[in-house]
C-alpha cells in the first residue's frame, strides 16, 4: 500500500484537493495523511481544519507556523518555520509520495523537505502564470516535484517547455472543478441560513454580486489604496454585495483594516461580510451571485465553469489563462464600477472545459495509486556521451 500525504496550508488549498483526498481514501492501494498548517488553522482565516474534519477527514498532523507581522519579512519566517515542522513530520510518517498544492509561499517549504528527504514529489497547478510572486515559486516547486498535475493543457505544455519530463506530466484538470460539477444546486437564500456573517441584512432572493480580493505580494504597501478603490466602486454601484475577508498573505492586514472600517464607521446597507464558506456552499454563492469581483483565481477558475460574470481586478491574476467572462480592469474606482455593471448586464456566459471537466480527483487518485514514482529528474536533451 502506498503512503500518501496531502499537505493543505488554505481554505482554497482545501477546495483544490479535496476530491481526490476523497478519491485517495476510497482506494484500497492508498492510506492517505493529511496534514494542515499555516492560516488553514486560524480561526480569523476561517479554519478549515474544522471543515476538513465536518466532511469527514481525519487530520494526521496540525502545524502551527504563522509569524504575525503583515509583510514579506513575517512570510520567509513562516516559511522557515514551516519546513522545520514539515520535515519532523515526513521524518515520522515517512510517506511514498508527497502531495503539494497550488503556489502559497508555505508550500515551497513543503517542496524543500520532500525533494531533500528523498520522498516523491506531486504537484498541483504548476505551469501557470500570474505575475505575482508567485510564479516563482510555483515554478521553484516545478523543478524539486517528481509528479506534475497542471490544470490546463497550456500550463502542461509549459512544464514541458522548461523541461519537466512529458511521462511526469498529468493533465487532469483542476480538482475544484470537480466540487463545481458536482455539487447540487441549492438557492443562497437558505445556503446563507448557515452563515451569520456580520453587516446589513441582504436578501438574498434578490441579486448581489460576490467581492473576493487579496493583497497583491508585489505590491503589498499599496493594498490599503486598492481596497479603498474597489470599496469606492461597490458604493457608487448600490448594488447588495457579499464581501470575503483576505488571505494572509503580505498586505492583508491592510485591507482587512479597510473593510471593518468601511462596515463600521459608514456602516453599509447593502454590504455583509464574511470570514469563509466551506467550498460547497461557495460553489452556490458564486453561482447565485450576478458577478464576481475581486482578484481571487476563483474568479477566472471556478467562475469559468460556472459560466459567471467576473470583473478582475489589478495584477494579481495578470497572466493567468482567462476566458469570455472575465474583463481585467485596473484598481480604478469607475473603471472597476463600469466593469460591474457591464458584466451585469451580459449575465452569463457559456460554461468552459479550460479548466478541467470535472473528473481530476479521481484520475489524480489513480496516478497516485499506480504510477512510477522516479527521485532522479535527468534533464531532458542532455546525452550521456561517456
Amino acid at each position: 500500500m502506498r503512503r500518501v500525504c496531502f499537505v493543505i496550508n488554505s481554505r482554497a488549498n482545501y477546495a483544490r484537493i479535496k476530491t481526490t483526498i476523497r478519491e485517495s481514501i476510497a482506494r484500497q492501494d492508498l492510506e492517505v495523511f493529511l496534514v494542515v498548517g499555516a492560516s488553514g488553522l486560524l480561526e480569523r482565516f476561517g479554519n478549515v481544519s474544522a471543515i476538513i474534519e465536518k466532511d469527514g477527514f481525519h487530520i494526521s498532523d496540525r502545524i502551527y507556523t504563522v509569524v504575525e507581522g503583515d509583510n514579506p519579512l513575517s512570510m520567509v519566517k513562516t516559511t522557515g518555520l514551516s519546513l522545520i515542522s514539515i520535515s519532523d513530520i515526513f521524518n515520522r510518517i515517512k510517506p511514498d509520495v508527497v502531495v503539494t498544492i497550488a503556489d502559497r509561499y508555505e508550500t515551497i517549504a513543503t517542496a524543500i523537505a520532500s525533494s531533500y528527504m528523498n520522498i516523491p514529489l506531486a504537484h498541483t497547478q504548476g505551469g501557470e502564470v500570474t505575475g505575482s510572486i508567485d510564479d516563482s515559486v510555483r515554478h521553484a516547486i516545478t523543478k524539486l516535484a517528481h509528479l506534475h498535475f497542471p490544470s490546463t493543457k497550456k500550463a502542461a505544455e509549459i512544464l514541458q517547455n522548461i523541461g519537466e519530463d512529458p511521462s511526469t506530466i498529468h493533465w487532469v484538470g483542476c480538482p475544484s472543478i470537480d466540487l463545481v460539477a458536482e455539487v447540487p444546486y441549492e438557492s443562497p437564500e437558505n445556503v446563507m441560513k448557515r452563515y451569520s456573517g456580520v453587516g446589513a441584512n441582504l436578501d438574498f432572493s434578490k441579486p448581489y454580486i460576490l467581492v473576493s480580493q487579496h493583497s497583491d505580494t508585489l505590491e503589498h504597501n499599496l493594498s490599503s489604496v486598492q481596497i479603498t478603490r474597489t470599496i469606492e466602486a461597490v458604493k457608487e454601484l448600490k448594488m447588495q454585495t457579499v464581501w470575503l475577508w483576505p488571505n494572509v498573505d503580505s498586505g492583508s492586514g491592510a485591507i482587512s483594516k479597510k473593510l471593518r472600517m468601511f462596515r463600521d464607521v459608514e456602516n453599509p446597507d447593502l454590504s455583509r461580510f464574511y470570514i469563509n464558506f466551506n467550498p460547497e456552499d461557495y460553489v452556490n454563492i458564486m453561482r447565485g451571485s450576478s458577478c464576481i469581483v475581486g482578484n481571487s483565481s476563483s474568479g477566472i477558475r471556478e467562475a469559468s465553469f460556472l459560466g459567471k460574470p467576473s470583473v478582475n481586478i489589478g495584477d494579481r491574476q495578470r497572466g493567468r489563462e482567462k476566458l469570455l467572462n472575465v474583463i481585467d480592469v485596473p484598481y480604478d474606482a469607475s473603471k472597476i464600477l463600469d466593469a460591474i455593471r457591464k458584466q451585469i448586464a451580459m449575465k452569463i456566459y457559456p460554461s468552459d472545459l479550460t479548466y478541467g471537466s470535472g473528473n481530476a480527483g479521481k484520475q489524480m487518485a489513480e496516478i497516485l495509486a499506480k504510477n512510477e514514482l522516479r527521485l532522479n529528474k535527468k534533464p531532458l536533451n542532455l546525452h550521456d556521451n561517456s
